[in-house]
């Protein structure tokens, strides 16, 4: 099967049947040819109108350090290590006077309980702080299960049956027919995405386990496929056994210092486990990737540090009740109401898009934050399942950029947007030195409510809405409590990345996008990775790959290689990488439905660093350069959740070094 690049402008819409969701029930949009479905798709919303929530009302909770188990030896040293949990608990995500909300997050067993009540549970997660080139040890525990009975706990949100997954009820790591909700204990891996890794301690999405609960059923899988291979070669490595509801990571932090994080990862299920809650910050401090001339706001190291402040965005929806609401059927996305599975070949449950209609940061609908009229740090991550968010203040303050995924940029840069799609990270610096106390601004998002194709705010896409989710945070500004020593990001001299060295070799990858193939009309059904075809000149096709399909990207360990990636999708995506950090070279046009073939695009201001993550545009090809040092198999794939989880992920083996 072959996709080749068409001319849009003349196709009809595949997703102009679609539906808005409002408080009492469904609107429905009858079909209209030639109509982009880029102005039909609204944010999902459960029983709770977002403008009956109060803005502005909770102070941004500060997202303490994850605190450590104890300590192991490691080669005759003493490394820090963990033992974090994934539980459920309630947390007051919305405002005082609204009920609280169930959740799923990361926490301490040895600091047990929700943040609320003194613990370390909480989502976004407490942040794990480490050290270049010194080792940390986590085991992550699936605690998915009710304290008091010991059983295990179902799902917060609606799983998929149908779609590619981890299935424990077997075949395990397969697709279903059962087109029911699941209702089982809940599979689970961690991946630190960013990580520099071994293998066995990535999190493959094939590697997940369920909890050590009394109630699996007869005959459920409590491993996936991978978990065993990967076990044996820890023990192998280490000396350390995993338990049940368990596995043990080391992460050898040898890389640039950076804002990593860490997130489920299980086949099939990562959309709702990170909606539900299970995500947060590691931040690697140290080495010659962190050494700046120059002083940045705050002090890292010596304790809490309040000019140095982590920024974790999400989109989420919610019931009345307080409880998360995320789709339970494909009718929320198109209005499409069956045959579903088994009787055609679309998943009933499956969105292949969901935005929320509130705006959380760490964890709060909507909160405040207290800053002086000096120099803050902001560590932005973009932890939402679709949503792209293009971030700019109230009043027209700049940004400094001065890092993104893989660490410092080589030169500071100034913006007045910072744009993140899910899993990107920013490091940028905000100077609210000549604001008046007193005063209020409000960071704003001028992205989509929608998939996003590129272009201008206003101009190309509408632009969130200005009443909820074009809304994100309040900074008040309050007195000077003590001087600012920080030096202006203009004049600070940053750490120039790594040489990757000469590529040996230059790969074609592509993103695709299938329809039904017995319901015309219907669509998308899937999307998928794969390779390209090249040999009709100037009509490259997509060559469409299956999660269960061999690696077709096997890069020699050591080396260094070029990937191009094609996109022939109507969407912009994010694309990741495990293992490495790449440099992106350039993006190039190739479908002359969005511009002359052969044009260059010019790379924004924060892409000129190393990153894990970037946005690959539709109708170009974008080029990067990384280098393969470790051996063992990994994943690639997009980081749209919902198009993660429904085949848009590939294995890749880095082969050992003969």
């Amino acid at each position: 099967m072959k996709v080749k690049a068409q001319k849009r402008s003349t196709r009809t819409s595949r997703r102009a049947f679609l539906k808005t969701v409002g408080l009492t029930g469904a609107v429905l949009f009858a079909p209209a040819a030639g109509f982009s479905r880029r102005t039909r798709i609204r944010s999902s919303g459960g029983t709770l109108d977002p403008t009956q929530i109060p803005k502005y009302r909770m102070p941004l909770s500060i997202l303490p350090t994850m605190p450590p188990s104890g300590q192991v030896s490691h080669d005759g040293t003493l490394i820090d290590y963990y033992e974090i949990a994934a539980r459920q608990f309630r947390q007051q995500m919305l405002p005082p006077g609204f009920p609280s909300t169930k959740v799923w997050g990361y926490g301490s067993i040895t600091n047990p309980g929700s943040a609320a009540r003194g613990g370390s549970f909480h989502s976004p997660a407490f942040s794990i702080e480490a050290k270049y080139n010194i080792p940390l040890r986590v085991k992550w525990i699936n605690d998915l299960k009710d304290p008091e009975t010991g059983r295990y706990l179902p799902p917060l949100l609606a799983v998929d049956q149908t779609l590619h997954w981890a299935n424990p009820p077997g075949p395990r790591d397969s697709h279903a027919s059962n087109p029911e909700p699941y209702q089982g204990p809940m599979p689970f891996v961690t991946h630190l995405h960013g990580g520099h890794t071994d293998e066995e301690s990535d999190g493959y999405p094939e590697a997940w386990y369920l909890p050590d609960a009394l109630s699996i059923p007869a005959g459920y899988a409590r491993v996936g496929s991978a978990y065993d291979e990967f076990k044996n070669r820890f023990y192998e490595k280490y000396g350390v056994a995993w338990e049940t509801g368990s596995a043990t990571y080391q992460y050898a932090n040898d890389q640039r210092a950076a804002g990593l994080w860490f997130h489920a990862h299980s086949l099939g299920v990562t959309r709702v486990e990170m909606y539900s809650g299970l995500a947060g910050l590691y931040f690697l401090r140290g080495g010659p990737g962190d050494e700046i001339d120059g002083v940045l706001p705050g002090a890292p190291g010596r304790g809490p540090n309040p000019y140095e402040i982590p920024l974790v965005i999400q989109d989420r929806s919610f019931n009345r009740d307080g409880s998360l609401f995320y789709p339970d059927s494909r009718v929320f996305f198109d209005g499409f109401a069956g045959p579903y599975i088994p009787y055609s070949d679309i998943a009933p449950i499956q969105n292949p898009e969901t935005f929320g209609n509130t705006m959380l940061v760490n964890g709060q609908t909507w909160p405040y934050l207290l800053v002086e009229p000096r120099r803050y740090r902001f560590r932005i991550l973009n932890a939402s399942n679709t949503r792209i968010l293009i971030l700019q203040m109230e009043n027209g303050l700049p940004f400094w950029h001065i890092g993104s995924d893989g660490g410092f940029l080589p030169q500071a840069a100034q913006s007045d947007r910072v744009m993140i799609f899910p899993s990107e990270r920013a490091d940028v610096i905000v100077d609210f030195s000549d604001i008046r106390p007193g005063s209020r601004i409000t960071l704003l998002n001028v992205g989509p409510d929608e998939p996003f194709g590129g272009g201008t705010p206003g101009v190309d896409f509408p632009s969130a809405n200005p009443g909820t989710t074009g809304q994100v945070l309040q900074f008040r500004v309050i007195g000077l409590t003590r001087p600012d020593t920080s030096t202006p990001p203009e004049r600070l001299r940053l750490p120039t990345p790594p040489d990757l060295g000469s590529a040996v070799r230059t790969r074609q990858i592509s993103f695709n996008e299938l329809d039904s193939e017995v319901l015309p009309g219907v669509g998308p059904r899937i999307a998928l990775l794969g390779t390209v075809d090249l040999s009709d000149p100037g009509v490259p096709a997509g060559i469409p790959k299956l999660w269960m399909d061999d690696p077709t990207e096997t890069p020699s360990q050591n080396t260094t290689e070029v990937w191009e990636i094609y996109n022939f999708t109507e969407d912009a995506h994010p694309f990741h990488v495990h293992q490495v950090q790449f440099e992106i070279l350039s993006r190039e046009v190739f479908d002359p439905a969005v511009g002359a073939p052969g044009e260059l695009q010019p790379l924004e201001v924060w892409e000129t660093g190393r990153k894990d993550s970037l946005i690959v545009y539709p109708g170009q090809i974008t080029r990067i350069k990384a280098h393969f040092d470790i051996a063992g198999l990994y994943v690639w794939h997009c980081h749209i959740l919902e198009h993660e989880d429904n085949e848009m992920m590939r294995p890749y083996r880095v082969l050992p070094d003969s």
